[in-house]
């Protein structure tokens, strides 16, 4: 091995961990749940977005398994080549279904779905207007973008207005959102950023990892929230949260999708996703379009939740969704406070530099459909122990 490297390598980690933003991998031994095993105990696990708890769902592991046994383990090829699987064209139909479009695109990840579409979609000749705290793979798909990028203030309507106002020269103006903030759980406004679009003659793309199956009509999204669905040009949506599996996908126009099968790299040169993860999401799909009691169930939890981490005091910031910040600051204490936890039974894990800003450190919490009351008593009386001990209560 080069020596130079592996030397930059163990400078940059020992710098890591003395600044406290150095984060070991943790191995979770059992399904993901409400509770799983890690070094052999068991933990409350309030760091999962399995929102519905659909991940070890009955109903989806026989559903991957029908799948394997009629398809397969694997696509065996990219899917532009012979990788394109029945079951592939089923589980997009299913997702247009589902999001009220023409047609969709599942991609690997939601990462490759935003890194295969926004350089696909605008050129050199376009502006991209993307809200300053963005998703990281927007971020990076906008970098792959020959397009200029404008970044506007969050959420900040006068901002994003200035921004076409000065922008009206380009050819194609695409504004660019999360739909929910992963970070602090606060949502874009997107009928104001519709009302503007067609004001200014701009197209509308949301990344709706975190909205789908939490906002809207049994989670259809942040777009269906809004009821702006139809004036949304690109909606993101992911298949590892609320659905439970893995993958990304892209809905909008028939063309819009054509368009993205002839040029996405990601979708291009990367094998179809396999049968077991297509039919689980299927059965996922099926299952949240003909019930909404877990999407239900998961907005009792997060209030039950929520309330009583300000009962006892804790700052969770401007949140509208499950996702909840136990807001700290500093980066040691927001890892103190991890340690704390962990040793009390709760897997809640801090979020530090450079998901989030230096001096924004928090421990994110993430209320399911599957947690029970008793969870949350138990993972209160820690959160309230250790804020004690910490100085983080008074």
């Amino acid at each position: 091995m080069n020596k130079t490297l592996q030397n930059h390598l163990n400078e940059q980690l020992a710098a890591l961990r003395d600044q406290h933003l150095y984060k070991p991998l943790l191995t979770v031994e059992s399904a993901p749940g409400p509770r799983v095993f890690v070094e052999g105990r068991e933990m409350i696990n309030l760091s999962s977005n399995n929102y519905l708890g659909l991940a070890s769902d009955p109903r989806l592991k026989a559903a991957a398994i029908r799948a394997v046994e009629k398809y397969g383990a694997g696509a065996g090829a990219v899917r532009p080549i012979i990788g394109n699987l029945a079951i592939h064209n089923e589980l997009e139909e299913v997702l247009s279904r589902f999001k009220g479009v023409q047609d969709t695109l599942v991609f690997q990840s939601g990462f490759t779905s935003n890194a295969g579409t926004i350089p696909t979609v605008t050129e050199a000749a376009d502006v991209i207007l993307s809200d300053e705290l963005n998703h990281a793979s927007i971020i990076d798909g906008c970098r792959l973008s020959k397009a200029k990028r404008v970044a506007y203030k969050h959420r900040d309507m006068e901002a994003l207005e200035d921004a076409l106002q000065s922008t009206q020269d380009s050819r194609i103006r695409l504004i660019i959102t999360d739909g929910v903030f992963s970070m602090d759980g606060d949502v874009a406004p997107l009928d104001k950023i519709c009302d503007l679009a067609e004001q200014y003659d701009a197209a509308v793309m949301v990344d709706d990892a975190h909205g789908s199956g939490v906002m809207g009509k049994n989670g259809r999204g942040t777009a269906s929230h809004f009821g702006v669905k139809d004036r949304v040009d690109i909606q993101l949506g992911t298949l590892s949260k609320a659905v439970g599996v893995v993958g990304g996908y892209i809905a909008g126009s028939r063309a819009l999708k054509d368009w993205l099968t002839q040029r996405a790299r990601p979708f291009l040169f990367s094998t179809g996703a396999p049968p077991a993860v297509a039919g689980a999401c299927i059965e996922a799909l099926r299952i949240m379009e003909n019930d909404a009691s877990l999407t239900e169930r998961l907005w009792e939890n997060t209030r039950y939740w929520q309330s009583g981490l300000r009962n006892l005091g804790f700052d969770i910031g401007v949140t509208e969704t499950p996702i909840t910040p136990v807001l700290v600051g500093d980066e040691e204490k927001a890892q103190s406070l991890q340690r704390e936890l962990r040793a009390a039974g709760i897997l809640a894990l801090a979020v530090v530099f450079p998901t989030v800003a230096r001096g924004k450190a928090r421990v994110r919490t993430m209320p399911t459909a599957a947690h029970t009351r008793a969870d949350f008593d138990e993972a209160l009386a820690a959160f309230e122990a250790a804020g004690k001990k910490l100085g983080l209560l008074g």
